[in-house]
């Protein structure tokens, strides 16, 4: 990937050494333009982004991953189809901040991440990162949640909930009912935003396979208030990842 065009490679071992020199400059140094920005955290193979950035060629999005075997997937097809509103970030999300500056971006996709069950720091919906995505999100940015954990869900409805945290639509059954609970008439899926949630990741369409209901929500990040973590304790997962079972005995956590 190191011949790859729209493809940024900064691990730790990196950022660590040389400065991200396009922070705050992703606009006129990469894409060339004044258009929105949106990230995609923990992109895998990149079906979103490019999903995405195909729906909306007025948007930039950004793919973020630390693993480089799955972007190159994501990278590689956005360059064969002349996509100029794609580009991928090799890095770890935990030091995203040193990537953007302050509003940078205007919304950030989480999907499928890891619900990290034994780690909330670790959880890419937890109030440790949110306080991260505050550094270059706009005030009342927009996250998106996807995911077909149980757990993970749950945790950030009450993380949502205990933060008063505007939630603009959620549904535990996407592809059942698609009416999602709370938001205004204008927050109801439409069918342009069906098209979108209509993407399917790798992992996604393995979930659906087990017949695993997939969750969505949105809702703004404001940037004012001290957030804190929920003190409540959800079920696990009965699962970790696809075909393989739990390593923790454990049947509840924070």
């Amino acid at each position: 990937m190191e011949t790859f065009s729209n493809v940024f490679q900064y691990p730790f071992s990196v950022i660590s050494e040389i400065p991200f020199e396009m922070k705050g400059h992703w606009r006129e140094q990469y894409f060339h333009n004044d258009n929105p920005i949106v990230l995609e955290l923990g992109c895998g193979k990149g079906e979103y982004t490019v999903g995405l950035a195909r729906v909306y060629p007025d948007i930039n999005f950004i793919g973020v991953d630390i693993k480089g075997a799955r972007i190159y997937t994501g990278a590689r097809q956005a360059l064969d189809e002349q996509l100029p509103n794609v580009a991928f970030l090799r890095t770890s999300i935990e030091i995203i901040d040193r990537f953007f500056d302050k509003d940078e971006v205007q919304e950030i996709w989480l999907t499928f991440s890891d619900p990290q069950m034994k780690n909330v720091h670790k959880r890419l919906t937890s109030t440790f990162f949110m306080n991260r995505y505050r550094h270059f999100l706009v005030d009342g940015g927009i996250v998106h949640l996807k995911t077909d954990s149980n757990f993970l869900f749950t945790y950030t409805t009450y993380m949502v909930g205990v933060n008063k945290l505007p939630v603009l639509f959620r549904t535990e059954d996407l592809y059942g009912n698609g009416q999602g609970e709370g938001g205004k008439p204008e927050d109801v899926v439409d069918e342009k935003t069906r098209e979108i949630l209509g993407i399917h990741t790798y992992y996604e369409n393995q979930w659906i396979e087990r017949g695993l209901n997939i969750k969505y929500m949105k809702f703004r990040l404001p940037n004012e208030g001290l957030l804190a973590e929920p003190d409540v304790e959800i079920e696990l997962d009965d699962y970790r990842s696809y075909k393989r079972p739990k390593r923790s005995g454990l049947a509840v956590s924070k």
